[in-house]
């Protein structure tokens, strides 16, 4: 085992003070730009983490790997993957709503990053939009009540919404959801500019999608006097509509009104389906999938991948076309833990979530003195009873071999192998190699704490 030294990612979307916290570094003062957004443990060649070997010295996780990928890794993971972490765990906080986007797929990817190599875009540029040649596909944990928009909502939610909202703006984005192709596939003129910016797939789209493009395209090709006006349209279609599901999506995006306020792509967030997540809740979200995160604190892992193509709502680069040529305009619900694409297993004071994909898998655990219940196992095992009544009786492990990183999210832990053990803290955290074998995570036998939680990110049993 050996601890493992997150990279702080600063952006201005990040918290004053809610990382600073779980991690024990210094919280910045309201109002300066030095926000601290995400912690990465990481095996991404431009952002690596450092290991702490025995001698006290430092290598890259990179390097690490690259001289021992067996021991590092283990035989499976090496052979799928060749000498590198096949995912990227970071604990993310939002105070304010960022960046609208989506990641590219996998062709687009190779694509885009052997382009942006022949012509000579350095890694460092920031309108270096492909840092490397993976999709992403991404899954979050909620480690306090997180808020999201994710994936195209319905065509007939969409336009209740764009209705509702009394501008130019929403007006034209509604005129594109309800202009239907001429007859003999002739596309409405007015739409044009859209339609040529269409990837090669969309010649055997269904017409609801190309639909969806044309006014996903209108707001964020718009220029930003376009804006004018938007936030007070959106608290007035606030006052007006009354469910649930129409109030969350229009307080998401008054959210990034007021934080972009001269940003028209935020009339996208109508479009979308609202994500509130309790801590512990989770939602899956596939490379081409439209998302922006509105506020909170969770655990976020992906494939070992910075691809990111944005549209909106960022003081970052725009990457308009690469992102139109990924986005999936299919609608479709979020997809959560209860859903067939993720096995969630809850025992042992331990939630899993588990994506069928080979890369990663998460487990989300706490452990206390005399075995006590987890107070957050109560309220999962009653929102997903349904699920873990079909799955029946279930054996649930911490991987036992493969990379694994875990990292203290609350009070103490006591992690052991077959040969050492190691005590962490909050915020402190351990790369555990495949040859190290099994781990136990347990009470530490001298603690006065009432227990600990832990993140645990490695490749699937």
């Amino acid at each position: 085992m050996y601890p493992i030294q997150a990279v702080e990612k600063h952006y201005a979307w990040g918290s004053h003070d809610r990382l600073q916290r779980m991690f024990h570094l210094h919280e910045s003062v309201e109002g300066q730009e030095d926000t601290l957004a995400e912690m990465w443990f990481s095996g991404h060649t431009e952002s690596p983490s450092s290991l702490t070997l025995p001698d006290g010295s430092l290598m890259p996780l990179t390097e690490a790997i690259r001289r021992n990928p067996m021991a590092m890794l283990g035989e499976r993971d090496s052979r799928l993957f060749g000498p590198t972490l096949p995912y990227l765990f970071k604990i993310i906080s939002a105070r304010i709503p960022l960046s609208l986007q989506v990641h590219p797929l996998d062709f687009e990817a190779r694509a885009g990053f052997n382009r942006e190599n022949a012509q000579g875009v350095p890694d460092e540029d920031p309108r270096r939009s492909f840092h490397d040649s993976l999709a992403k596909n991404e899954m979050v944990v909620a480690l306090e009540p997180f808020q999201a928009c994710v994936g195209f909502a319905t065509i007939s939610t969409q336009l209740t919404l764009l209705r509702a909202v009394d501008h130019p703006l929403a007006e034209l984005m509604t005129q594109a959801l309800t202009a239907r192709t001429f007859h003999l596939g002739v596309p409405p003129a007015r739409f044009a500019s859209a339609d040529a910016m269409m990837p090669v797939s969309s010649l055997i789209w269904p017409d609801s999608r190309r639909r969806i493009f044309r006014a996903f395209h209108a707001a964020v090709t718009a220029q930003p006097e376009a804006a004018r006006g938007m936030e007070e349209a959106l608290e007035a279609a606030a006052g007006r509509l009354r469910s649930k599901r129409a109030g969350a999506v229009l307080n998401h995006a008054l959210c990034a009104a007021r934080a972009f306020p001269e940003d028209p792509a935020v009339l996208c967030l109508l479009m979308l389906n609202p994500v509130d997540l309790e801590e512990g809740d989770s939602v899956y979200i596939p490379a081409g999938t439209p998302h922006a995160y509105i506020h909170g604190t969770a655990a976020e892992i992906m494939t070992n991948s910075d691809n990111v193509l944005r549209a909106g709502m960022t003081p970052k680069h725009r990457d308009i076309p690469n992102l139109l040529h990924s986005l999936d305009c299919q609608p479709s619900a979020p997809i959560d833990p209860s859903s067939s694409m993720i096995a969630t297993l809850i025992m042992h004071n331990m939630v899993t979530y588990r994506p069928k994909i080979n890369e990663y898998m998460l487990v989300y655990g706490h452990v206390e003195e005399g075995g006590a219940t987890w107070p957050l196992l109560n309220r999962l095992q009653q929102r997903y009873g349904d699920l873990i009544e079909r799955l029946g009786p279930r054996h649930l492990m911490i991987p036992r071999r493969g990379p694994r990183i875990i990292v203290c999210t609350d009070g103490r832990i006591r992690c052991a192998t077959a040969d050492q053990f190691c005590v962490l803290d909050q915020g402190r955290a351990l790369f555990i190699p495949s040859q190290d074998g099994r781990v136990d995570i347990t009470m530490p036998q001298d603690s006065e704490n009432a227990g600990g939680s832990f993140l645990l990110a490695s490749t699937p049993v």
